[in-house]
């Protein structure tokens, strides 16, 4: 990490330096970094590396400064991390926007560059429509701009940021719906992450005993978006991983749907979900929105974290499928890989690039190719209301497709993660080849 930051920093000797994806489970000490080196190398600028989750972060001193942030702090929803009274640049959920709300907001022509890069990663893996979860209505209205002008050609189903200078936008707006644009949901935050402890749970943490994690908002808070788009009609759409967050969750969601309906209102992750909760979402019509690859992220030390008693309702996409009848998989990149084939790799295999387990993680709530290949296509377009128009090759709807060098539906499990697109297309448009 230090040395692509030492070699990013003299290719661009100006402004913050900003980074993601560090996770300290995959390091021999497997505690919290602290920031003693990035003070030495950087002690007049300011840098924030994002942990893969996005739910923590480490920041320098000079950083810190910057924000005036302190140890002894109050955090609703957060944690800054100290050691002796000294802070260790660790910041935990909503303690990392009190430095990254400190940094510049990126011009017109940044975004255009980076959406289009993103755009070609994206089309050379094959996906021709992606969910985007919590954009501010600035950012949406500059993709749209893109997008008439013809400089953006991915379809993006994008769901607003939970703030109020959104919710007001959206009331005096409306949804939009265009060919290559739909919104009409909202990204709400339940609570944190499983790798940093922030995940909500009703007793504590297996390696942490004083530890439950937290909702990053009060219950109040959820409710009162809840109320506010039932009203509406807008989708809601609510990040969940812990037992006791998706119970709040849930039990917010049971309290406005009340029974069978057609709002499709989403969990995203789903993480862990106790016994007694699951069937709430056959009863209301609950959408599952999984990422199979948590499952073989995270299968090394997730029981550390829960025990094994918890671990029977974690990552229970067969379970799910069951009680719901269809569930939508994605990749959630950045967390995970952006490729779609370790998707279904992870949904249907269960197991990591290097074949452990032997047995496969809790294959009984693996998924069948069917299954899997419907949850990344028609069942994925049904969680965002376009299955008449995507998610499956028929007449009338839009020619969006790729051409793969393997049948996911025949290959040898070994041979899944070595297929690759050979070309995309999105309208019948070839946008992407490998030659």
């Amino acid at each position: 990490m230090l040395d692509i930051l030492k070699t990013y920093a003299k290719e661009n000797p100006e402004g913050w330096l900003i980074g993601r994806g560090w996770d300290q489970n995959d390091w021999d000490i497997k505690s919290f970094p602290v920031n003693d080196s990035l003070n030495i190398l950087f002690p007049d600028r300011p840098v924030l590396l994002t942990r893969i989750d996005g739910h923590a972060a480490i920041a320098n001193q000079k950083a810190l400064e910057l924000a005036g942030v302190s140890p002894e702090q109050p955090v609703k929803g957060g944690v800054i991390e100290s050691r002796n009274g000294h802070m260790t640049g660790v910041l935990v959920d909503n303690a990392v926007d009190l430095v990254s709300a400190k940094i510049p907001p990126v011009t017109g022509d940044q975004l255009k560059k980076a959406l289009k890069t993103a755009e070609q990663n994206c089309l050379a893996v094959g996906l021709t429509t992606i969910d985007d979860c919590g954009l501010s209505y600035n950012t949406i209205e500059q993709i749209r701009r893109f997008q008439d002008s013809g400089d953006l050609k991915m379809r993006l189903y994008i769901m607003l940021s939970d703030e109020a200078a959104n919710f007001a936008w959206a009331e005096k707006n409306g949804m939009i719906k265009t060919d290559r644009l739909n919104v009409r949901s909202f990204k709400v935050y339940g609570d944190g992450a499983l790798g940093s402890r922030g995940a909500c749970l009703l007793k504590p943490y297996h390696d942490d005993p004083k530890n439950y994690g937290f909702l990053l908002s009060s219950a109040a808070h959820f409710d009162s978006v809840a109320a506010w788009l039932y009203k509406k009609g807008w989708q809601m759409c609510t990040h969940a991983i812990g037992d006791s967050g998706n119970r709040v969750i849930l039990d917010i969601y049971t309290k406005y749907l009340a029974h069978q309906n057609d709002l499709r209102w989403r969990i995203e992750h789903a993480q862990v979900i106790n016994k007694d909760d699951m069937h709430k979402f056959l009863a209301c019509s609950i959408i599952p929105s999984v990422q199979p690859t948590h499952a073989t992220s995270d299968m090394y030390w997730a029981a550390d974290r829960l025990g094994a008693e918890r671990m029977y309702g974690a990552y229970a996409y067969g379970s799910l499928l069951q009680m719901n009848g269809w569930i939508a998989l994605g990749t959630d990149f950045p967390v995970e890989d952006i490729s779609p084939f370790k998707t279904f790799y992870a949904a249907y295999v269960r197991k990591d690039a290097k074949g452990w387990p032997p047995a496969g993680f809790q294959t009984d709530n693996g998924l069948n190719r069917e299954q899997t290949i419907r949850g990344m296509t028609i069942w994925a377009a049904k969680a965002n209301f376009e299955e008449k128009e995507k998610g499956s090759l028929e007449k009338g709807k839009w020619a969006d497709f790729v051409v793969l060098d393997g049948d996911l539906m025949k290959e040898e499990p070994s041979k899944l993660l070595s297929v690759q697109v050979l070309r995309t297309y999105i309208a019948g448009e070839k946008l992407f080849s490998r030659n």
